[in-house]
C-alpha cells in the first residue's frame, strides 16, 4: 500500500502534538491573555491621541 508523502515539519507537529496533548488548550488560553479583548471608546481614544508620528527613513540615521 502507498503512503502519503508527509514533510518532515508535518512529522514533527504532529508526534510534537500527539506528545504534548495540552498545549492547544494552553494556546487557547494564553491567546486568550493578550487577544479577544475589546477596549472601550474612551481608552482606544486615549491610545490613538498619545501615539507619537513616525519620521520617514527611521532606519537611516540622517544627520
Amino acid at each position: 500500500m502507498e503512503t502519503m508523502y508527509e514533510s518532515e515539519h508535518t512529522k514533527f507537529m504532529r508526534e510534537f502534538l500527539e506528545k504534548n496533548p495540552k498545549l492547544p488548550e494552553e494556546q487557547q488560553a494564553a491567546r486568550a491573555i493578550w487577544s479577544d479583548k475589546k477596549l472601550d471608546i474612551a481608552e482606544r481614544k486615549r491610545f490613538k491621541e498619545s501615539e507619537v508620528p513616525q519620521k520617514p527613513y527611521v532606519y537611516f540615521g540622517g544627520s
